[in-house]
Formats: structure tokens, C-alpha cells, sequence
């Protein structure tokens, strides 16, 4: 049985939202990412963590939702099987890791991009944040102009990914419905009834 590690808010919802997808039993695990007991499982104290099979420590979100689709190819969560579509999800999934998480990472952290330890230039640091998020954000509600998913207008595994992420948002001074088509793409989602299952599990919201 698949065992997901993870700490709520973050982009494990993502594999646990295609877990409750995937209808299949699984088990789940809160945990602190900086807790010793974790870090014996994954050194770098991040989540997502999962471990499937021989018992081996499988992390790194894109490719654990990668995984469960070519795992489960039944529920038909990943690509078409045509070059193009694998390269449209390989994409999207390479822009959510490479591009929209690291424009979060001064808000969420800033104290990482700094070694003035003031309250004031952390602030300044999270407010360089808006302009790379507002950035990836309008990329995506472009993108989403006349869709409903991010690929091939079905869902795919790269949905939930950019829900975690698009959730996020809800936490910046500009409303997310200031991205209609993202904002939409998002109150979709939140009427998922895995999605729900996954966020309640969570205990977030």
C-alpha cells in the first residue's frame, strides 16, 4: 500500500488529491519536515514523501504524480500516449515546479533570501514576492482562457499540482479573483469531491 508523507498546505495536496482520485487504498501521515524522526526518511525535510513497494523513500512532487500515473494508467490521469500531449504535461508540470513554486518561496520564507535578520527587510523580501507570482499567475490564467483543465482539457495530474499552488494564492494581498480564469479553474476544483476528501484530511480549507 502507497503511504504519502506530508504537512498540510503544502504541495503534497497534490498527490493526495490524485490518491483520493485514484480510489485505491492508501495510507497518509502528517508530519513536521523538520523533525529528526522525518529527516531519517527524507534527508532534505521536504514533502511530499512516499514509499510504494520495496519500501524505498520515493519524494519530489512532480515526479510522485508522475508515478501514481503511470501506476494506475487505468484512471488515465497522465498523457495520451501522443508525443505532444506527454510534452504538454512534461511542460506544465516542469513550469509548476521550476517557475510558480520558487516565486512562493521569498513569501513563505524569506528569512531564506537574506542575511539581514530584520523584520523589515524580511518584509521587503516577501514584497518582491508579488511581482514573480503576479508573473506565473498570469501566465497560467492566459492559458486557462477557455478551459477547464491544463492539459488537453481533461484532468490530469497536473491539475491538482496547480490547484495546491493556485491555493496559495489565497494568502497575497492581490485577490485571486483578479485571475478570472485561474479563479475558475480554482472554484472548479474546490467542488472536486476527492479534492475535498484530500482537504478536509488535511484539515485545511
Amino acid at each position: 500500500m502507497i503511504k504519502l508523507f506530508y504537512a498540510p498546505g503544502t504541495c503534497a495536496l497534490a498527490p493526495h488529491i490524485v490518491l483520493e482520485w485514484l480510489g485505491e487504498p492508501y495510507e497518509l501521515q502528517k508530519v513536521k519536515p523538520s523533525d529528526p524522526e522525518y529527516l531519517q526518511i527524507n534527508p532534505l525535510g521536504q514533502v511530499p514523501a512516499m514509499i510504494d513497494g520495496d519500501g524505498s523513500v520515493m519524494n519530489q512532487a512532480d515526479a510522485l504524480l508522475k508515478y501514481l500515473a503511470h501506476k494506475y494508467p487505468n484512471a488515465k490521469l497522465g498523457d495520451d500516449g501522443t508525443l505532444q500531449d506527454a510534452y504538454e504535461l512534461d511542460r506544465w508540470l516542469a513550469f509548476l515546479t521550476g517557475d510558480v513554486h520558487p516565486a512562493f518561496a521569498p513569501f513563505f520564507v524569506p528569512q531564506r533570501y537574506t542575511t539581514d535578520g530584520s523584520e523589515t527587510i524580511r518584509q521587503t523580501v516577501k514584497e518582491a514576492s508579488y511581482r514573480l507570482i503576479d508573473r506565473v499567475y498570469q501566465h497560467l490564467d492566459k492559458h486557462l482562457d477557455g478551459k477547464t483543465h491544463l492539459v488537453g482539457n481533461r484532468r490530469t495530474i497536473a491539475d491538482p499540482y496547480a490547484f495546491a499552488m493556485t491555493r496559495w494564492g489565497n494568502s497575497l494581498p492581490k485577490p485571486l479573483s483578479d485571475y478570472p480564469n485561474l479563479y475558475r479553474f480554482y472554484q472548479q476544483l474546490c467542488e472536486d469531491a476527492g479534492v475535498q476528501r484530500a482537504m478536509e484530511q488535511q484539515g485545511i480549507n
